[in-house]
């Protein structure tokens, strides 16, 4: 199951690190407006953390995200370094 929340963990901030893409639909767009806030997705990540992802691992996918060459089409969306930061600012003590 912990395997499941990390895997979770990292949907979640890829979704938000990517953003909205310009050509997205209706239901997309609303969905977003919804669920697509900071705070939904410190609350995904804060409940998975109660069910076992550590912050160490929280902060090292971050990291990958910045380096590694397999997540760089994520790193050029337009704010996306800006919403990373973000979020490694809230997880970083």
């Amino acid at each position: 199951m912990r395997e499941w929340h990390i895997k979770n963990m990292e949907k979640t901030v890829i979704k938000y690190v990517k953003g909205l893409p310009e050509d997205a639909s209706r239901f997309e767009k609303r969905i977003h407006k919804k669920y697509g806030k900071i705070n939904q997705v410190y609350r995904s990540i804060d409940y998975d953390v109660k069910h076992g992802v550590l912050n160490e691992e929280i902060l090292s996918f971050l990291q990958r995200l910045r380096t590694e060459s397999e997540y760089s089409s994520i790193r050029e969306c337009d704010g996306s370094i800006e919403r990373l930061n973000e979020i490694e600012s809230h997880f970083v003590d």
